[in-house]
Order: structure tokens, then sequence, then C-alpha cells
């Protein structure tokens, strides 16, 4: 049966055609016939001019929609759509012409027939599609290891689908569970329904299945914690399929199953940002990374790409860095061509003169040393590279015409007690205090822990998992906000579409995270007996990250998840006399005394 239907497919426009034409003849012949008393009566060649009238208004209706053009997908709901407009197009057309010709076909022929064209051919598309799918039973295939689908939706039905699909797939599909009761009594492709999730444990007893595939990409954290939970109490192995974004229109497939990983753990609703609407002002321009070979920088670069600028100016003090992005990008990476910079931010005189040869367009400062402890211990580092470094960055920019600059913040920025915090708060407003001086759009973006960056606490517990621990938490309620490097990156270059000269754009990321909950999630996933060891707040953590300053207003005039604070700036001849040689403590001192008088000043912004 396959090998013919693979035959019928190069000439399947012509076969539906010439299917189509031959039910509506007989359905409007047979109808005639019925419509008689006696088969005597029936006025056969008007009962055949009817019915080839009838045929050929569908095939040429169908036509004009390309029907049997392969518009749509043999057997599809778009298919169903087209077929029955073309037929009751044919059909509301036919009937009043049988009526004015007074053929002496009853005018209930042409009505009635219609509707049992319709019924006919659905049910030809129909049953050709389902001879085209594979067998189904939950028996077949008994090398392969069974597995649970956890979600009987669209994502369920596609992962059941390219299951059975691929001959080699590790596993088939033995039962579904829906927390859903009016699919209590479904099945798909022959795959039961087997009750909801809390019966996990009992239904993988039933048909004997040790894996568990969650097939729901909107799924949220805390599901997949209880289910992870529920699974691991059992010994059941969880899988997942990717999120919404990744799936991209819910085709699931088994090259997208894996094991659940902290970012679904934590499973924060990730911002909507539509960049091909607003990423033009990228495209046919000159565009720089400061830090490109960082986590948020080399992300930016890949992302950036995308939008073919003109040119890609990568700059970071690291070489093997750059090597890594530049491969990650191209494919190659012989560092030899002018889109990698290596050089330094503190160096004044190189950085006028790259601005001055290069003239970037756009401008996105990722630059910046970041490790909270280290800037505790060398205080004059962060002032050389997180202040003075950007201002110089801010500075040529000016000179040089940039028309949209990002200083990438971070929410430690928002009431600072750490140098980390003082020297990112000074960013913040130096930048708005060159925005008005500037031609361009200056601003900043603030947002929190991004997951998988370098030196972040989940890169952290996982090196010391695989080293068998302990895991080292500050303490057991520290929160903080996290999000991905992807959501960061497009918030960045969205900032620069949407925001204005001297705000700082800061994203809403849900709700805080507990740090000792992430550590035993991972705990729990790694299957190992690890400790956990407090060891007390640093100096300048907090207990609890803020996105947004005391007084800073929570305005979006724009995005529904993304803020727009007004920044106080801070003369660029202050920070110029900021003294990093002097004791450690007296530069902490200074950095606080400024983030004070910026937070006043702040105050009488937001009013």
């Amino acid at each position: 049966m396959s090998l013919a239907l693979e035959r019928l497919r190069p000439r399947r426009h012509l076969v539906l055609a010439g299917f189509d034409g031959v039910v509506w003849l007989c359905s409007v012949v047979g109808f005639a016939v019925l419509s008689t008393r006696y088969l005597g009566d029936v006025r056969w060649s008007a009962a055949l001019a009817l019915g080839l009238a009838a045929a050929a208004l569908h095939l040429a209706l169908g036509r004009m929609v390309r029907l049997h053009h392969g518009r749509a997908i043999t057997g599809t709901l778009d298919e169903m759509m087209l077929l029955g407009l073309v037929t009751f197009g044919a059909g509301a057309i036919v009937t009043p012409l049988n009526i004015a010709a007074d053929t002496g076909i009853a005018a209930t022929v042409p009505v009635a027939a219609t509707f049992i064209s319709l019924v006919l051919m659905t049910w030809a598309r129909a049953t050709y599609r389902r001879l085209q799918e594979p067998a189904t039973s939950a028996v077949a295939s008994p090398g392969k290891t069974p597995a649970i689908i956890i979600g009987a939706g669209d994502g369920g039905r596609q992962l059941i689908a390219a299951m059975l699909r691929d001959s080699g797939s590790e596993w088939r599909p033995v039962a579904l569970l829906d927390d859903d009761p009016l699919k209590s009594h479904l099945r798909v492709r022959g795959v039961p329904v087997l009750g909801t999730t809390g019966g996990l444990t009992e239904a993988a007893d039933l048909v004997r299945a040790h894996t568990a595939i969650v097939a729901i990409p909107s799924i949220s954290g805390e599901r997949i914690r209880e289910l992870s939970h529920q699974a691991s109490e059992a010994g059941i192995d969880l899988k997942v399929v990717p999120t919404t974004n990744e799936l991209l229109s819910l085709k699931a497939d088994i090259s997208d199953i894996r094991d659940i990983d902290v970012t679904d753990l934590l499973g924060r609703r990730q911002i909507e940002t539509d960049l091909a609407s607003v990423a033009d002002y990228l495209t046919g321009q000159r565009v720089l990374v400061t830090g490109a070979g960082g986590s948020i920088g080399s992300e930016l670069c890949r992302q950036v790409a995308q939008f073919g600028p003109s040119e890609l100016i990568m700059l970071d003090r690291d070489e093997s860095a750059l090597h890594a992005v530049q491969l990650s990008i191209y494919g190659k990476a012989m560092l030899d061509s002018e889109d990698v910079v290596l050089g330094d931010i503190r160096d004044t005189e190189f950085i006028n003169t790259l601005f001055e040869t290069r003239r970037p367009h756009v401008v996105f400062h990722a630059a910046a040393l970041k490790h909270l402890p280290m800037l505790e211990q060398y205080p004059g580092e962060a002032v050389k590279t997180n202040i003075w470094g950007t201002l110089t960055i801010l500075e040529a920019a000016k000179r040089s015409g940039v028309t949209k600059f990002v200083n990438i913040s971070t929410d430690k920025a928002a009431n600072p007690t750490s140098v980390l915090g003082y020297s990112k708060r000074i960013g913040e407003a130096l930048t708005a205090a060159i925005a008005p001086e500037a031609d361009g759009t200056y601003l900043s973006v603030r947002f929190g822990n991004v997951l998988g960056s370098r030196g972040s606490v989940l890169t952290a517990f996982t090196s010391q998992i695989a080293s068998g621990g302990p895991l080292t938490v500050t303490h057991p309620d520290v929160t903080r906000y996290f999000m991905t490097v992807q959501e960061a990156v497009q918030l960045v270059i969205q900032a620069a579409a949407i925001g204005r000269d001297g705000e700082a754009l800061v994203l809403d990321m849900g709700e805080p995270i507990s740090i000792d909950s992430v550590a035993r999630q991972l705990i729990e996933l790694s299957g190992k007996s690890i400790e956990i060891l407090y060891t007390g707040l640093r100096d300048g953590e907090k207990m609890h990250e803020e996105l947004l300053a005391f007084g800073e207003p929570d305005v979006r005039p724009v995005h529904p998840l993304v803020s727009h604070i007004p920044v106080p700036p801070l003369d660029p001849l202050t920070a110029r006399t900021l003294d990093p040689w002097t004791a450690k403590s007296e530069v902490v001192d200074v950095l606080r005394r400024l983030c004070k008088h910026l937070a006043s000043d702040g105050s009488r912004v937001a009013s």
C-alpha cells in the first residue's frame, strides 16, 4: 500500500482533481436517480450534464485557490477549509443554474450532491493521510525503551508522531498523562491517556516504563520541580522537550529531547522580544561590541551578526576569548581580520584611535570587571575599568558621532552596597551625563544574574557537584534574579530601539529564586549525596537583590515587562578626580558617598 501511495505522490494533483470530478458526477447522477420514482423517468442527459457542470466548476474554483496543487498538506485542517470553500462554492453556483435552465432535475439534487460530495472527498483525503502515517501500537518495536509522555496537547502529539516516524528513535510511547479531565479517554495514535501527572508512579508501574518525557513547552518551573521530585522518588528518568521559543511552532522532534537542567527548574517566564521588527538599526551599520569575549559580549556578537551589519567590530583584551567568539560566528578563527580587535578600554589613546579610524554607528558596552569579592579586595581596579574605562568609551563615542550607545549595567546598581554596585551605578550616571551632549541615544540596561555566564553561581555549583562537593551557599535565605544569556542580549538589542536618552531599562524578571533551593535541586538532579556548606554573606553582598532603587518609578511606556528608569547624571570631571591608588577603605568610602549623592538626586528626578 505504501509503495502505491509513493508512486501516486508525483501525480497527486491529477489524482485529487480527477477524484473530485468523479465524486461530483456520481453524486449528482445518484441523487437524480433517487429523486425519481421510476428509473425510466430519469433524464440521463440532463443529469450527466449537471454533474459535469458541477465537476467543472469545482475544478475551476479549486485551481483559483490551488486546492489540488499543494497549497495545503493533504488531510490537514487547512485543506479541509479550502475543500469546503470550493465545494460549497460550486454547489452555490450549480443549484440556481439548474433551476434557471429548467433541466427537469429536482432542485434538491445539487444541494444534496454538494453535501455528499464534501463528505466523500473529505473521507478520502483523511484515509490517504492515515495510510501515510506509520503503524501505531503500544507493543510495537519491543527493542525500544518504553516512555510515558506527559502532556496530551500539541507538543505531546507531535512528539508521539516523531517517535513513530523515526525508525532510529530510542523510545516508543506507551502512555500519556494529562491533567485535563476532558482528555481522560483520549488516544493519540493508539497511545492512551492513563491518568493525571499525579499518577506518574502508578502509570510507570502499569506500563513498565522507566522514562517519562515532559512534552509541555509552556510548563512552569514549579511544575517541573514537582515532577522532577516525583520522578526521582519513583526512580524514573525524567526528560523534557524544549520551551516554546526553542520549539518554534511546536514541532517537537526526537533530537529535541534532553535531560532536565537548571533552566527548566527555574522556569521563569521569558520576555518576548520581536527583534526582527526593531533591530533594523543594525543592518548595514558599523557595530562595536566591547567585552566581546565575555558571556554577554559574545552572545551579543552572535545575535548582531544575524542582522547584517556592514562591520562587526569585536573588542576584548583576551585573545583566547576573541578566538572563541570568532569561531562561533564564522566557523573559523584565524584572528587575522579587522573584525577582532585586541585592546583594553583602560587605554585612552588606543580607544580614541579605534573610534577615529573605525567610526562605529552603534556601540554595545559590555566590557567590565564583574566579580564582586574580587572588586571588594581591589576597588581601585573597579574605578579604572568600570568607571574610567566606561567614561573613555562614552567620550570617544560622543566625539565620533555614535548614534546608538548601550551601557550594560547590573541589578547590583540599584541601592548598591558593593564596589561592583557602586561602579556600575556610577557608569549609569556617566552615561546619563554624556547623553544630552551626544548626537545619538545613550542609555543603560540593568538585569540580574545570567544563567551559565562565567563565574555565575550555577557554574560554580556545577563544578562543585562534579568534584563531589560540598556546595557553598552564602545563606539559606539568600535570593537572586536570573535570566538566560539569550534573553539578556535580546533586551540589550531592543533597548537601543525603544530606550530614551540617559535612562536605564530594567527587565521584569519575575520572582527572585532561592539559591539554597537551586543548590538542592541540582544535587537531586545529579543523583549524588552532596553536602551544602553555608559560608555567610560576603562583604558587599545583599540577602536579596533589587531591580529598582529607592525612589525610582516603575514606568513601562513601551513594553509591559520593561521599566524605563530616569538616571541622575554625574559630572565626568568628578569621576576623573577619583584616586584608585589610595587605601582600599578610602576608595570604597568615596564611591559610597558618590552613590549616596546620586540616590538623593535620583529621588528628585523621580518626583
